[in-house]
Formats: structure tokens, C-alpha cells, sequence
């Protein structure tokens, strides 16, 4: 099934058959996929096609289906062995978000997700991050490890020199207390950079 006859499916509860396809496609003139659809604003969507209320929060809810899907599924075990769940999880969340934001995953000594946490929101290309607050709510909750996740708008996922300075501070802000990072997690729209895998962790 291609996007634009998913997204008319998913818009034929609220919206007169005569416009969906033509709101399907100026959608996905817009937004490329039907992925960054469900994930852009509820104004930018207003502003790109005639959708009523209805519309838009039946798209915003798929969205917020999707991610507790994924949650649920990269929760049930271990993370470090369910990866690929964990990265779909990640994907869901931030792969179309227009602007940066950086989450902490804090996990318990088994490795399983106790929290997922919003830190920090920037502009298109940066978001403000204090190691120490990092390593603090890993204190509080306890934790015995984290992964940091951050996404990048424009869509490459390769570690700025910025991104890799701030990772060297948390990991050595969080040795000094035993907690171990992981890893890194960049991702874009274009894929998902490890610092693991690319040796900087």
C-alpha cells in the first residue's frame, strides 16, 4: 500500500470522500511521508491542507499510537537485547521532529528502561544539554546505566563535533559515580548514528 492511499484510509472517518484524495495529496506534497504527516504540527497541517479538528487529531493520535507501540515493545526486555526495538522506539519518537531535542534513557541494573526523559529542546541544529543534570536524575532514579538519544532535523545523523564533546563530559561526569552510557543514539530521517558502533563510546 502506497502513502497516499494510507493516508486516505486513514482519513475517511472525518473528512467527505470527494477531498481526501486531493488532502492526501497536497499532505504529502508537503511532508514527504506520511511518517512526517502524523508528526508535523497541528498548525503547519491546518496551514497545508482544509483539515477540520477531527482530522488532525485523528492523525496526531496515530502518531501517539505508534510511539507507545514501539515503547512497549522496546520495554519488554533487557534493552541491550532487544536493540532494534529500542531503535524503532527512538526512530518513532524523534526521526520527523522539526526541532533538536536530547532525552536521557535511564535503565535499572538489568538493563531494563526505568525512565525515558525529555533534557533538553533547541533550535533546527542544537539543543542545550547540562551533563551534570544528566547524571543527577540518574542518581535520583537510581539508575545503573543510561543511553543518550538525540535527534538532528535536518535529517544526517552523523555526530557533530558539538554532539561528541557534550558525550565525552556526560560519560565522564557519569564514571565518576559508576554509571555506564551505553551509547549515543544521533538519529535523523536519513538513519540512526551509534557513537558505539562509530567508536566514540
Amino acid at each position: 500500500m502506497d502513502d497516499a492511499t494510507l493516508l486516505s484510509l486513514l482519513m475517511t472517518r472525518t473528512m467527505p470522500e470527494r477531498d481526501i484524495a486531493q488532502a492526501a495529496a497536497t499532505l504529502l506534497a508537503v511532508f514527504g511521508t506520511v511518517a512526517a504527516v502524523v508528526a508535523a504540527d497541528p498548525h503547519e497541517l491546518a496551514r497545508a491542507a482544509t483539515l477540520d479538528a477531527t482530522t488532525i487529531t485523528d492523525l496526531k493520535m496515530l502518531r501517539r499510537l505508534s510511539i507507545r507501540l514501539a515503547r512497549s515493545e522496546a520495554c519488554r526486555r533487557p534493552v541491550l537485547s532487544s536493540w532494534s526495538a529500542l531503535v524503532a522506539y527512538v526512530r518513532s519518537a524523534l526521526a520527523h521532529e522539526p526541532r533538536e531535542q536530547f532525552r536521557a534513557l535511564y535503565l535499572d541494573k538489568k538493563n531494563i528502561l526505568l525512565r525515558d526523559e525529555f533534557r533538553a529542546e533547541g533550535t533546527v541544529d542544537h539543543a542545550p544539554v547540562y551533563p551534570r543534570e544528566v547524571v543527577r536524575r540518574a542518581l535520583e532514579l537510581s539508575a545503573s546505566a543510561l543511553i543518550l538519544v538525540h535527534n538532528h532535523p535536518s535529517g544526517d545523523p552523523a555526530p557533530s563535533r558539538a554532539d561528541i564533546e557534550m558525550t565525552r563530559r556526560i560519560v565522564d561526569a557519569a564514571g565518576v559515580f559508576g554509571l555506564q552510557v551505553h551509547d549515543h543514539l544521533v538519529i535523523g530521517r536519513q538513519g540512526t548514528a551509534s557513537f558505539k558502533q562509530l567508536g566514540l563510546i
